[in-house]
């Protein structure tokens, strides 16, 4: 027992300096209670003693607390490793918001499952929903009902101002040039499928080249496949290393004369994997080849801009980043969308019809054929406005953080192997357990009220590759916390 008389004696006393008359937020630092609060982030136990006040230089609020990894032998080597019950995890703050604050914005997250309050993990599948896009389709319905465009009364004006409303934030929250880029469609996967019938599939003869990554969700796969079975084309793909990251090198060899397009998956949603997408836009467009990129799993994780990536086009889905399920948008450049044909007639995409011909609408029009999918764009709209309030950047870097931290407490687990280890990934933890199936786990999480995905997660090809046929699949939001990370941690241990 040491004896020195600045020994600490509990947890709180490794951070407490004596301030004095001195007022923290004169120099626009946490004072005594935001410290606290950020302070019981990383010790569960902590409480502020009495009339003692703290240094505020630890973790100013709002920061994303990503921690340097401990040298061994530290004193943050060992705190990591869990002596007194210490743990390295993010501040409870996304940007300068409390998460409780966020927390409470989610209704679902108060949820009992199993007699236990709900913890989502399963948000590479779907996001759950704040209130305010909830509370948003609710009054859209109560007061905005309309079909859109050409209507000479008050709802309609109503319903086409918000639907083109919801045009106009998906455009900015992207990185857009403007409205006519943006072309509302159900998700990712019709998405997709409007890029390779309505664009690509024209530009195809026999032997003309397709390239895809190993990274690929089945969405960006299956209609590549099958443009490529009605014109003759071949699909390549490029490989990854032991990490699951994109070999680059590689990537850029499989470019030929032949090469007609590219579509790349921007994260994946089996690994994590962030890809270098702006370098292999740029490779892509030194051989004149244009790219697609699926956003779906980096939306809601990290800021976008199409413009500055140089994305020929750029797919994601509302109910990935906390909007409507069955919603969607496609970004598109001018030039490919002018030259792209319609692939579904209907209504509302014309300019002209006769019997003899018709003349289509530009886009988006052009691709919008019936009735949209109004109410949920107008969600859609109402998610865009609630991340864009936080801000993705904070959002980017509490998420990174928390990431982290999982990654360094699922790897404590015996008989644990994570999946997917690339050193940029966002949200997924993917994992394996020896001597226990991805379905056993899934289900006995499950009974603790921890929902992950247990599978294959639409995308065989990358898991074939390293072994296996599915994985265990956490996966994390900005509304998780480092508490819903020790729980799993705690089920898991369980299990073996």
């Amino acid at each position: 027992m040491t004896t020195a008389s600045n020994a600490p004696t509990r947890n709180s006393d490794l951070w407490r300096t004596d301030l004095g008359a001195l007022d923290p937020k004169a120099y626009g630092l946490p004072d005594d209670r935001e410290l606290a609060a950020i302070l019981a982030g990383y010790f569960p136990d902590f409480s502020a003693p009495a009339g003692q006040s703290f240094a505020p230089a630890l973790v100013p609020q709002g920061s994303p607390a990503v921690l340097p990894a401990p040298t061994p032998g530290s004193v943050e080597s060992g705190l990591a490793s869990g002596v007194s019950g210490v743990r390295l995890a993010p501040a409870p703050y996304v940007g300068n918001i409390p998460l409780q604050t966020i927390r409470a914005d989610f209704p679902i997250l108060e949820e009992k499952v199993e007699g236990k309050k709900l913890v989502w993990l399963d948000n590479a599948a779907t996001t759950q929903r704040p209130r305010q896009v909830i509370d948003r389709i609710s009054y859209y319905y109560a007061h905005e009902n309309s079909n859109v465009h050409r209507g000479a009364h008050t709802l309609a004006a109503r319903s086409t101002d918000a639907y083109e409303a919801a045009r106009l934030k998906v455009a900015r929250f992207i990185g857009a040039p403007g409205t006519d880029n943006i072309v509302f469609v159900r998700g990712t996967t019709e998405a997709i499928n409007l890029v390779a019938q309505a664009y690509v599939k024209p530009l195809l003869r026999t032997g003309d080249e397709i390239i895809l990554s190993l990274l690929e969700h089945h969405a960006n796969i299956v209609p590549w496949q099958i443009v490529a079975a009605e014109t003759g084309a071949v699909l390549r793909v490029a490989p990854v290393d032991e990490s699951g990251q994109i070999i680059l090198a590689e990537y850029g060899k499989l470019f030929n004369r032949r090469t007609r397009f590219a579509s790349l998956a921007h994260v994946s949603n089996a690994l994590g994997t962030i890809a270098p997408v702006e370098e292999m836009i740029a490779i892509a467009h030194g051989f004149s080849v244009r790219v697609c990129i699926d956003g779906a799993q980096s939306v809601s994780h990290m800021p976008v801009n199409v413009s500055a990536l140089d994305a020929d086009f750029f797919v994601f889905s509302g109910h990935k980043i906390f909007g409507p399920t069955g919603i969607g948008a496609l970004y598109g450049k001018d030039d490919v969308l002018e030259a792209a044909k319609p692939y579904q007639g209907g209504g509302n995409m014309i300019a002209d019809v006769t019997f003899e011909r018709t003349e289509y609408q530009k886009a988006p029009a052009k691709f919008e054929a019936g009735t949209g999918n109004i109410a949920d764009a107008v969600g859609l709209g109402a998610a865009l406005d609630y991340v864009s309030q936080i801000g993705m950047a904070n959002i980017a870097g509490y998420e990174q953080a928390l990431l982290n931290y999982g990654i360094r407490e699922l790897a404590r687990i015996p008989g644990l192997h994570l999946v997917g280890t690339a050193a940029h990934k966002a949200s997924v933890l993917s994992f394996v357990l020896d001597g226990h199936s991805i379905t056993e786990v899934g289900e006995r999480l499950s009974r603790q009220g921890i929902a992950v995905r247990a599978g294959h997660h639409c995308a065989q090809p990358i898991l074939r590759h390293f072994g296996y046929e599915g994985t265990v699949r956490p996966s994390l939001a900005f509304y998780n916390s480092a508490e819903e990370i020790d729980q799993l941690v705690r089920a898991l241990r369980q299990i073996i």
